[in-house]
């Protein structure tokens, strides 16, 4: 069972983000998208932008002070081929290589990823870890 329900980030321009993330997780299957107006919320909610796949929505973006490496999200690759093409779009839409496409062998040698960072500066990897895809 994945604990994991959404992850919130600051961004320092909205509009940027929400393209930029869009463009750069659609190669891992992230197509989805909800505008959540603050007013529908409690007093001071802001407005998100949300981002997901089969209606569930998992990383929303807010408008405000963004804090850079502040923050690491790791997105699941369902393959090395998904890794490199999340990192090739990831850096056609305005990222900052951190690390290139590779297997990450301090972790484990099945471990493949390739590290950007966001137009915010904050750190983002995109992951196959072939154990967790095996049958």
């Amino acid at each position: 069972m994945i604990m994991l329900d959404h992850v919130l980030l600051t961004v320092s321009d909205l509009r940027r983000s929400t393209a930029f993330y869009q463009a750069a997780l659609a190669p891992l299957g992230v197509a989805d998208r909800l505008d959540y107006d603050g007013r529908d919320g409690p007093p001071g909610h802001p407005d998100l932008k949300g981002l997901g796949a089969g209606g569930r929505m998992f990383l929303w973006l807010r408008a405000g002070e963004a804090e850079g490496r502040a923050v690491h999200v790791g997105f699941v690759a369902r393959s090395r081929e998904e890794v490199e093409a999340a990192y090739d779009a990831a850096l056609a839409a305005g990222a900052v290589s951190d690390c290139a496409p590779g297997p990450r062998v301090h972790y484990d040698p099945r471990y493949y990823a390739a590290n950007v960072l966001d137009p915010d500066g904050h750190s983002l990897e995109f992951v196959f870890k072939s154990w967790q895809h095996a049958r």
